[in-house]
Order: C-alpha cells, then sequence, then structure tokens
C-alpha cells in the first residue's frame, strides 16, 4: 500500500509529474501556431485536458479522495480477489 499512497508522491516526486506535463502542454500548444483549424482546435483542446489533469486532477482531487476514503482505498471485491497476487510484507 505505500508504494501506491506514498510512492507518487516521494519516489517520483511531483517535480517529474509537473515536467512531464509541462513538456506535454508545450507540444500541443505548438499545434495552435499551425495554419490548420482542426490541428488549432486539437492542440489547445489537449494542451487544456493535460494542464487540468496534471493540476486539478493529480495535485488536488486525488490525494483530497486518498484522504478522505482511507482504508477504503484498497477494498477488493471478492470476485477480483483470484486476480490478486499475494503480498509480502516486511
Amino acid at each position: 500500500m505505500y508504494v501506491v499512497a506514498g510512492g507518487s508522491v516521494t519516489l517520483l516526486g511531483p517535480i517529474s509529474q509537473a515536467s512531464a506535463a509541462l513538456v506535454m502542454i508545450a507540444v500541443f500548444s505548438l499545434f495552435a501556431s499551425l495554419s490548420a483549424l482542426e490541428l488549432k482546435e486539437t492542440g489547445i483542446g489537449l494542451a487544456t485536458a493535460v494542464f487540468i489533469d496534471a493540476t486539478i486532477v493529480r495535485a488536488v482531487l486525488l490525494p483530497a479522495s486518498m484522504n478522505l476514503l482511507g482504508d477504503w482505498n484498497w477494498y477488493l471485491p471478492r470476485p477480483l480477489t483470484r486476480f490478486s497476487r499475494p503480498v509480502l510484507s516486511d
């Protein structure tokens, strides 16, 4: 559980997630400089979607929902337990 809950914050670091989002936003924003209207719309739409995902979803909603749900984050319905592997704890 710690790897999933704490790994995205401590191991990967918010810097790597933010830099990946910035690169994607920059690339998609370049589409706005093209002459074709469809590519401009696609670039602006994708850049906006990546910005919303990186800021609102990953920085606000995900940590808040994990904090509110607590142990329910790790609930696995009984029919799906046959697909999970046993976890070895230290």
